[in-house]
């Protein structure tokens, strides 16, 4: 049984999990979920993640959700398929990994995830942008970011010199603060804008990126 991918590609959790897929250059099925018709919030997703967020997958008899767990059940189940993005041959290159992971759960995303709101969410809710909590955001989003310049200057990526799920996984919000007035946050950080145009233009994220328009159906 192929995976059974349920989300909406402009859905940035969704768009996590696509881009992880598409590094282990796996064969799934996306089944797209209609957010603008709360189809999240029925029954029939609800079975399969009870808090009614996208995306989950489904591996035979096996229901993951949250997206962060479904690219780690993904990298390691099929570690040796595709790109690793685990280093799981090797104990203190995958520590830094889990490290840096955690890094863009517990730092970055609170910071940048109010950005992204406001700036597209909020539309849709028929609400203009609240600027101060945009700007409110990005100075932490900007003192996380001098954090990972100061570690890019010596690493190309964030776990080492090379690609994993620590970098991976701050994409999809990045791409879409990279199409706001913000991106001069990542822009005037030389070795962060530079790790960006890098991770951006993987292929497994060009792929993604297609279909990450945010506010379409």
């Amino acid at each position: 049984m192929a995976l059974k991918l349920y989300g909406a590609p402009m859905s940035t959790c969704t768009s996590r999990v696509l881009t992880c897929l598409h590094e282990k250059d796996l064969d799934f099925e996306l089944v797209l979920v209609d957010l603008f018709a709360g189809e999240h919030k029925q029954p029939p997703f609800l079975v399969k993640n009870p808090f009614g967020q996208i995306p989950a997958l489904e591996d035979d008899d096996l229901t993951v959700f949250e997206s962060r767990a479904i690219t780690s059940y993904v990298a390691e189940k099929f570690k040796e398929t595709g790109y690793d993005l685990t280093r799981h041959q090797n104990i203190k290159e995958a520590a830094l990994v889990k490290v840096w992971t955690e890094v863009e759960s517990q730092q970055f995303h609170p910071a940048i995830a109010p950005i992204i709101f406001q700036f597209f969410v909020a539309p849709l809710q028929g609400n203009s942008p609240d600027q101060t909590i945009i700007d409110a955001n990005l100075e932490k989003l900007g003192k996380v970011l001098d954090i990972y310049e100061a570690k890019l200057t010596s690493t190309k990526y964030l776990a080492g010199d090379f690609y994993s799920l620590a970098d991976l996984h701050h994409l999809p919000y990045a791409y879409y603060l990279m199409k706001t007035p913000a991106a001069s946050v990542v822009n005037e950080r030389p070795h962060v804008k530079a790790w960006w145009e890098d991770i951006s233009t993987r292929p497994a994220f060009k792929k993604v990126a297609e279909g990450m328009n945010f506010g379409e159906k």
